[in-house]
């Protein structure tokens, strides 16, 4: 009776941890996130700019799409905390490499 209370008291505290319920990254270490539309996608390419509701998707604490990130002018290499500065369009922003999270943007 013991034990089967102990694992159903760990069982209870992962949960209430939130380490479960955590959101898994893909294949590529990135979270989960909306991928650009292939419409878009092609504007971009052309040299168009990101629509207002994309652009308010680039702010400090979200994750860069995978797309933008290719899209992006590499700064600086990778430092020995993950970081790197990267330039998209008008913004410059420090990002975690491995996660694609915006940590900075400069200029605001």
């Amino acid at each position: 009776m013991y034990k089967k209370l102990m694992i159903l008291s760990a069982i209870l505290s992962l949960f209430m941890s939130g380490s479960v319920l955590a959101k898994h990254d893909d294949d590529d270490g990135y979270k989960k996130s909306k991928r650009l539309p292939p419409g878009l996608q092609k504007k971009l390419e052309r040299g168009g700019e990101l629509p207002p509701g994309w652009q308010k998707k680039i702010a400090e604490g979200q994750v860069i799409d995978r797309d933008l990130y290719r899209r992006s002018r590499i700064l600086s290499p990778v430092d020995i905390h993950g970081e790197q500065i990267i330039r998209l369009d008008d913004r410059t922003m420090r990002i975690i490499e491995a996660t694609g999270e915006i940590i900075h943007i400069f200029g605001q």
